[in-house]
């Protein structure tokens, strides 16, 4: 594990950006049933009380259904609370924090203010914002709305995947500093999100993303595909990932 020392690199001084850590969350794998057919997921979250420890694989009693999630490049999850207005405006009930599913909510911070690589303290810990979120079926489960995981890819309003650095205490209430800001590139968590997940047939964009050296593995494997492929399937919708089988549209 490298040291927090290795983050003060004698580059030019990163932008002033600071966010604050609303809730800290994390939940065990359970069923979302909202239409009779059962999904298995951990998306269903709660905030902790107090400082909890985080590790290179995230939190204590964060539990994980798929391969990729929780692992170095999905440690936490992080969505800006600024967009919980926006989806009570659609008419969603949603509770005060982790209602999409994520670990920390944040304030201040948003999509298109974090750029790829931005290396950020939490409390005692170091995280890098490594990649976008990928919507998928899982929130259309758990709003009961099928179009919702189309709706977050759309609007942007995605939220963004952090791994850990220096692991540390972190609570609700930390401050959340940008430390480091990679100079050779300014592509945020939201173009990111838009070469990944809305124009799919981008190609140049995902060789931008390939370049960047902190971009997440999950994310590096899909643009690597995609090139590798020289033309997208869908330019926008991604129908495996963000429908259940049964409410995929016809073709």
């Amino acid at each position: 594990m490298v040291s927090g020392r290795a983050y003060r690199r004698t580059v030019a001084k990163p932008p002033a950006l600071e966010g604050t850590v609303r809730a800290v969350s994390v939940g065990a794998v359970g069923e979302l049933d909202p239409t009779g057919r059962r999904i298995r997921s951990a998306f269903i979250k709660r905030p902790v009380a107090g400082r909890v420890s985080l590790g290179p694989l995230g939190l204590p009693g964060d539990e994980h259904v798929y391969e990729d999630h929780g692992g170095p490049d999905m440690a936490l999850l992080a969505y800006p609370g600024e967009h919980y207005q926006y989806w009570r405006d659609l008419g969603l009930d949603l509770p005060p924090a982790a209602a999409m599913g994520e670990n920390l909510t944040t304030e201040g911070l948003l999509e298109t203010d974090i750029h790829l690589g931005d290396v950020f303290g939490i409390g005692s810990a170091v995280v890098q914002a490594c990649q976008t979120r990928s919507p998928c079926l899982k929130l259309a489960a758990r709003f009961g709305r099928k179009d919702m995981a189309v709706l977050v890819q759309d609007t942007g309003f995605t939220g963004y995947l952090l791994r850990v650095l220096v692991p540390g205490e972190i609570g609700a209430g930390d401050a959340m500093t940008l430390l480091r800001r990679d100079p050779f590139h300014e592509v945020s968590i939201a173009e990111a999100g838009r070469i990944m997940n809305v124009n799919r047939k981008d190609l140049q964009g995902a060789q931008r993303l390939l370049a960047i050296p902190a971009l997440g593995s999950s994310t590096r494997r899909m643009m690597a595909a995609r090139i590798d492929k020289g033309v997208a399937d869908l330019d926008g919708l991604d129908v495996g990932r963000l429908f259940h089988p049964d409410d995929k549209p016809s073709e």
